[in-house]
């Protein structure tokens, strides 16, 4: 599903290069649940965000499904994310003048689904989140762990083959965040393509294949 080669992402720091992503050369195949790991700038949230077409690299190939998406213009990339990819952030990126299920349809809205089919569809996904109860509640009036299930359920309306998270547990609690992390691991069991960004190694364990990063480069690739 996801191919990159020869990737590098490289940042100018005044006069000094720094080499977020060196070379990278990496498969992530449909299905899988894959955590990324690693120190404070060692590249892993770059790489992520390279993944998701959110930054371009200064160099390689990026195919995707067997598509060569690395060149392609914004409006053909963002394309591609809505179709194939969902985004989780530490900072959940809710819409505060929104409700939750407004919050929700927003993906919806912006393919142009009909307002009868854009309902159905978000009070199933507020059905399946366990969020029917604070459908008509603002994030200030939700709890962490309430609007990390709307951002899941926002990123994950449009059926995307592949999830991406960035520390999606961040801002939670311990039991909280063993819950959400629950929640995206039951999303990898019925085929979403997970990939996990984590500086915590007890959640980073848990993905079925893990990915260490160092100075830009891939580490270690274990299962």
């Amino acid at each position: 599903m996801i191919q990159l080669s020869d990737i590098s992402r490289v940042f100018q720091m005044g006069d000094q290069a720094v080499h977020a992503l060196d070379h990278i050369d990496l498969e992530i195949n449909s299905g899988e649940y894959v955590s990324i790991m690693g120190p404070s700038g060692s590249g892993k949230s770059t790489l992520l965000n390279v993944i998701g077409l959110l930054d371009r690299p200064n160099s390689g190939q990026y195919l995707l499904d067997g598509r060569n998406v690395t060149d392609l213009s914004e409006t053909e990339q963002a394309q591609v994310r809505r179709e194939k990819i969902g985004f989780i952030f530490q900072s959940f990126h809710l819409v505060p003048r929104l409700t939750a299920a407004e919050n929700i349809e927003l993906p919806l809205i912006l393919t142009g689904m009909p307002p009868s089919e854009r309902k159905l569809r978000v009070q199933e996904t507020l059905d399946a989140f366990d969020l029917g109860n604070r459908a008509q509640h603002r994030p200030a009036e939700l709890s962490g762990g309430q609007r990390q299930r709307v951002a899941i359920a926002r990123a994950t309306i449009l059926r995307p083959t592949a999830l991406l998270a960035d520390e999606p547990t961040g801002n939670l609690d311990h039991r909280i965040g063993s819950e959400v992390m629950a929640l995206l691991e039951n999303l990898n069991q019925v085929g979403t393509t997970l990939i996990v960004v984590t500086h915590d190694r007890e959640l980073g364990v848990r993905a079925h294949r893990r990915l260490g990063m160092r100075d830009g480069k891939i580490a270690a690739d274990e299962k």
